[in-house]
């Protein structure tokens, strides 16, 4: 299946090698219904943080329980706690040996790895990716949304333009001895394409500091008063005046109205 259908090359590519797992989806500017409705009408930078990307879910329902040394892990119908050193998707081996070369046989990623540091664990969600030339991947905790708790997201940028391999994320558990749940109708990760120029050191270290108000130039105060003042000043203020304007510039200037998403089979 494809993103929006243009020509040209696809900016991000989705490959799904665990056939149970749930399709990438664009991440919603309403972070699934779960903004308040003030917040999702008013507050662009917000609905825009929540829907810049992809959400990406867990291939599978199943819950992880922490000890405080050992991980182990469980899922419906498994009622015994199994614990956890490096654990295959079940059933996917067979699959991923009979359609991969002879060379590669018996490679399949783990979906489940407990890694050495206490509570951390590496969970794969049955995708892999590619970006085009020059294009990385941001993959984060799902912006504005409120997930369940037992465990934190670490963030991470791959360079999958030039690494192809599992899309992944090493996640922490907070809670001991309390099952947590991982639930696949529910977003785990956004992903998020970004030119690698946007996080480059010469793009980062191009920054001025401006000390006090003396720094504050005529341009400046003028452009406050233009965001800030002016519009609480109207006799019939409305909130969402940036929010409108800022929808309105992203109708009209869309540098890469051309790029595409796609997800293959």
């Amino acid at each position: 299946m494809n993103g929006s259908s243009v020509a040209g090359e696809a900016i991000m590519r989705f490959y799904r090698i665990i056939a149970e797992a749930r399709w990438p989806q664009r991440a919603d500017r309403s972070a699934g219904g779960t903004l308040p409705a003030r917040a999702a009408r008013y507050c662009d930078a917000v609905t825009a943080a929540a829907g810049f990307g992809w959400y990406v879910f867990a291939p599978m329902d199943f819950s992880l329980l922490w000890d405080g040394s050992d991980i182990f892990w469980a899922w419906p119908g498994q009622e015994q706690w199994l614990r956890l050193d490096s654990a295959q998707f079940p059933h996917l081996r067979d699959r991923f040996d009979a359609a991969a070369p002879g060379r590669l046989r018996g490679c399949s990623p783990p979906f489940l790895t407990a890694l050495p540091e206490p509570g951390m664990v590496q969970l794969w969600t049955g995708m892999l990716v590619r970006t085009t030339a020059d294009w990385s991947l941001l993959v984060r905790s799902p912006a504005n949304f409120p997930l369940p708790g037992g465990f934190v997201l670490y963030e991470g940028i791959l360079e999958t333009d030039r690494w192809f391999g599992p899309l992944f994320t090493n996640l922490r558990l907070t809670r001991t001895d309390v099952p947590v749940r991982f639930r696949p109708d529910l977003p785990l990760l956004q992903v998020q394409p970004l030119p690698r120029a946007v996080y480059a050191d010469a793009t980062l270290n191009n920054v001025s500091l401006a000390g006090d108000l003396a720094d504050l130039a005529e341009r400046d105060w003028a452009d406050y008063e233009r965001s800030v003042v002016a519009p609480n000043r109207q006799p019939q203020h409305e909130p969402g005046g940036y929010a409108v304007a800022a929808r309105r510039r992203r109708r009209n200037e869309c540098p890469f109205a051309g790029a595409d998403v796609m997800v293959d089979p």
